[in-house]
Parts: structure tokens; C-alpha cells; sequence
């Protein structure tokens, strides 16, 4: 049987393979700002998801009814080409961070996993026993200490599955943020092939090192497992 490689141009492969992984570094940026501040606001939203005032939780169940119903793409293009169009917002300082298409890609992911990751860490807050909580009352544990040392814990061990398949969609998703002009590796790709016109030797480059970028965030998120799961330790052993 014929070897895969042979039916592309190796040598065009590996320029490729080259030229596209000069734009690893501009994903890696997306990722690096957008998750970290995502995953905090979606603690935040999920606090406020789960909130008996009404006036918190209805605001924010709304928020998450829109983002998560309508697609990634048309919530980029609103934000890198829909905002510029308002008067206010140029003439504003935020027309500093807007103009300029890396924060809108970074603004739209954020805004977009903190959808999904809020809705995650509310089934795992939710999931936590009403018998742990109050053997966290009975120690005197005020609301703060309760979060941090009791429900926070236990509610970030159960979602970390679901939350690792959010973190690995929000890795795909940045390849989108290449329809504004920003070059990560999508975009770098697109230029290839708009330039060699051999889309497949283009695009295997990128998804190899999607692929990879993928396999990185798959062994995180099982080390966090093993990590704050002692069970999984024990079953090792």
C-alpha cells in the first residue's frame, strides 16, 4: 500500500508546516488572555446563575440563552465589525482595544466561553450535598470560607471533564478569529493556500499542530484529574 504522504508534496508540507507554525504564538496568545479571565467570570456568572435574587439570575440566564444560541462566528463579526460602526464606541477609549482585531477575538471568546463555562460550573455547584454544606455551617464557616474550602472544591472535581471538553472547543474556536485579519494559524493557512493554491497541504499543516495544541490540553486537564481526584491515585496504585 501506497504510503499517506506520498498522494501530497512532502517538501510543500513541511514549508507549510514551517510557515504555519510561526502563527502558534499568536493562538497561544488568544488562549493564554481568553480562558483564564473566562474561567473566572464563569465562576462569577455560576454564583450568579444559582442566586435566589432574581434580579441577579435572570439577567445573567439571559446573557447565556443568547450567547450560547447563536454561533461563535456571527458573535466575532458583531463584535469586530458591528461595533466599529457605532459612533459612541469609536469615539470612546475603547475604540483603543476595538480597533484592533486581536482583543475583539479575544473579547469574543471570552464572552463566549464564559456561556458555556458558567452553565458547567453551575450543574457542579448545584451537585454539591446539602450534608456538606452544612458540615461546613457546623465548623462556623462564614459564605466566603464555605466557597472556597467546600463547594468550590468539591463543584471544580466533578465539572473538570466537561470543563476539559470546553477548553479544547476554545482551542478550535480561535482558528474563527482569523476571519478579522488576525494571523494566527488558520489565518496563516488561508494565505497558503490563497498563495500555492493546495488547500490540503495548507490545512494538514494546521490541524497537526490543532492536533497537538489538543493532545496538550487532553493531558492537562487528566493530570488536574488525577491531581484533585485521590480516588483515581488510589486506583493507580
Amino acid at each position: 500500500m501506497q504510503n499517506f504522504l506520498d498522494y501530497f508534496n512532502q517538501s510543500l508540507l513541511f514549508r507549510n508546516f514551517v510557515e504555519v507554525l510561526s502563527g502558534l504564538d499568536n493562538t497561544l496568545l488568544l488562549l493564554i488572555i481568553s480562558l483564564p479571565i473566562g474561567f473566572v467570570l464563569s465562576l462569577v456568572f455560576a454564583l450568579g446563575r444559582v442566586s435566589k435574587n432574581k434580579i441577579i439570575s435572570k439577567p445573567i440566564a439571559g446573557y447565556i440563552f443568547v450567547i450560547r444560541g447563536t454561533p461563535l462566528l456571527v458573535q466575532i463579526y458583531l463584535i469586530y465589525f458591528g461595533l466599529g460602526s457605532v459612533e459612541f464606541i469609536r469615539e470612546s477609549f475603547l475604540w483603543i482595544l476595538l480597533k484592533e482585531p486581536f482583543w475583539c477575538g479575544v473579547l469574543a471568546l471570552t464572552i463566549n466561553t464564559v456561556a458555556y463555562g458558567s452553565e458547567i460550573f453551575r450543574g457542579g455547584i448545584q451537585s454539591v450535598t446539602k450534608g456538606q454544606i452544612e458540615s461546613g455551617l457546623s465548623l462556623g464557616f462564614n459564605k466566603m470560607t464555605l466557597l472556597r474550602k467546600i463547594i468550590f472544591p468539591i463543584a471544580l472535581r466533578k465539572v473538570l471533564p466537561s470543563y476539559g471538553n470546553e477548553l479544547i472547543l476554545m482551542v478550535k474556536a480561535t482558528s474563527l478569529v482569523s476571519l478579522t485579519t488576525y494571523m494566527e494559524m488558520t489565518g496563516i493557512a488561508r494565505k497558503i493556500m490563497a498563495k500555492t493554491f493546495a488547500p490540503v497541504e495548507a490545512f494538514i499543516a494546521a490541524g497537526i499542530l490543532y492536533l497537538f495544541l489538543n493532545f496538550l490540553m487532553v493531558q492537562f486537564v487528566k493530570y488536574l484529574e488525577w491531581k484533585y481526584n485521590p480516588h483515581l491515585r488510589l486506583e493507580q496504585n
